[in-house]
């Protein structure tokens, strides 16, 4: 690479810092919009460095497009947890926080520790994660409103107002999940993956949609990753004589977390293995939601394995 690219993402715009290979640096504020980008690879080949190794953080969808962007201009990209970043900023007693020195801080990481490279989701796959997570907003809001709506003390006209939008949300809401079903019934391999992860006890097709937007398709080498990327890896805090009690880690997507927490109730209620793992917990004495995040975990365990293998969930095969 001619360069390493520090990018600090926002909605409107974002940072770049441009390291170059004697040292010097060079910055850059980009309007984030195809145009911006466009511009961007103009500046870095006036520059003298048309190719990169970019880098920024993994902060919900505002660095999707460039990063892809860049991707398929022959850029090496590099999306890293915004976690990473702050260890790094404290590890470097960064003093300030501002968009030019976070933009600084991730060019120094990525010059330094030279993180492994991105590639984007497949298309099909991308599309999927959009309708899942547009699912995730409508249900919000329709929480939303019918909270409003049961705390009572409303004058008429709000009550309507409220039951007019709650109407409107369900009828979208049936519409994207509509196009959820078509969307993997048009897709073999996500079709195929879906039948695959709905023979799992306490997984229908919503938590298959949702493993398959957003977890399953990415490149983990073990279950372990998979369950890490989504936060449900113990965290132990020991220092010196002092213990703490190991919770989960919560260091990775809580929309994930969120989708595997009713089917995880109902895994422990319908799954055996499941079942056998809770009962082993409770008898050792661990408290009720130490055994829910313990099913969450095993849910992403098994699905990892069923896709890994190609085969229909077996309890049998499936360690207690």
């Amino acid at each position: 690479m001619d360069g390493v690219l520090g990018i600090d993402i926002a909605k409107a715009k974002f940072d770049v810092t441009l390291l170059l290979a004697n040292g010097k640096r060079r910055r850059k504020v980009v309007t984030n919009t195809p145009a911006g980008w466009m511009e961007l690879q103009a500046w870095l080949e006036r520059q003298g460095v048309p190719h990169v190794h970019a880098c920024l953080e993994a902060t919900g969808t505002y660095g999707d497009g460039v990063a892809t962007w860049l991707h398929d201009h022959g850029h090496r990209v590099s999306v890293i947890n915004p976690a990473i970043t702050a260890a790094y900023a404290k590890a470097q007693l960064a003093r300030a926080k501002t968009d030019r020195v976070d933009a600084d801080l991730i060019a120094d990481y990525t010059a330094t520790h030279h993180p492994p490279a991105w590639t984007p989701l497949p298309l099909e796959v991308r599309e999927l994660q959009a309708l899942v997570r547009r699912l995730d907003a409508l249900l919000g809001m329709q929480t939303q409103e019918q909270n409003r709506l049961q705390a009572g003390a409303l004058v008429p006209a709000v009550a309507t107002s409220i039951e007019t939008v709650l109407a409107s949300l369900a009828a979208e809401i049936k519409a994207v999940r509509a196009r959820i079903t078509d969307h993997i019934n048009r897709h073999p391999n996500l079709r195929t993956q879906r039948e695959l992860l709905r023979t799992i006890p306490g997984i229908g097709d919503a938590t298959a949609a949702q493993l398959l937007g957003d977890l399953l398709h990415r490149r983990f080498t073990s279950a372990r990753q998979a369950a890490a990327f989504a936060g449900l890896v113990p965290r132990i805090r020991e220092s010196g004589t002092l213990r703490g009690r190991p919770a989960l880690s919560k260091l990775g997507s809580g929309r994930l977390r969120k989708a595997l927490y009713f089917p995880a109730l109902a895994a422990l209620r319908f799954n055996p293995t499941i079942r056998a793992m809770a009962a082993r917990l409770q008898r050792a004495g661990k408290a009720r939601m130490v055994i829910v995040g313990a099913a969450m975990r095993r849910l992403i365990h098994v699905a990892y394995g069923v896709l890994k293998s190609g085969r229909a969930y077996d309890p049998d095969l499936v360690r207690a």
